[in-house]
């Protein structure tokens, strides 16, 4: 039974195969056109060799060199003046049906009495 399913599994894998080839290469008739010049190029990356950067690394961190403007405590104060004038919620907040179905609904209950 072992060398039935063995042989089974293994012409299996020769029919799924077959399927598997590779297409011939598409050639695109459209030349490249580049936005900068051979110059530019040259320049940016004599720019990163000499700041010993590769931006095109895994690990590279855009952050690295970054200097804030204001400081923590002036953010902190920003964010609590968006927040008490309703600007944070704006920009922060959803679409309308969203928002509505966020909050919760007020329900009315009317008696209705079938009669005459």
């Amino acid at each position: 039974m072992n060398r039935i399913t063995r042989i089974a599994a293994i012409a299996l894998s020769f029919a799924a195969a077959g399927s598997a080839f590779a297409d011939d290469i598409t050639i695109d008739p459209v030349q490249h056109q580049s936005l900068k010049s051979r110059a530019q190029v040259q320049t940016e990356l004599a720019q990163f060799q000499a700041a010993k950067v590769n931006p095109w690394s895994t690990s590279y961190n855009l952050s690295t060199g970054f200097q804030p403007q204001v400081s923590r405590a002036e953010v902190r104060a920003e964010v609590k003046a968006a927040l008490a004038s309703g600007e944070l919620q704006r920009l922060t907040g959803e679409d309308e049906l969203s928002r509505m179905h966020a909050t919760p609904a007020v329900r009315t209950t009317t008696t209705v009495v079938a009669g005459r």
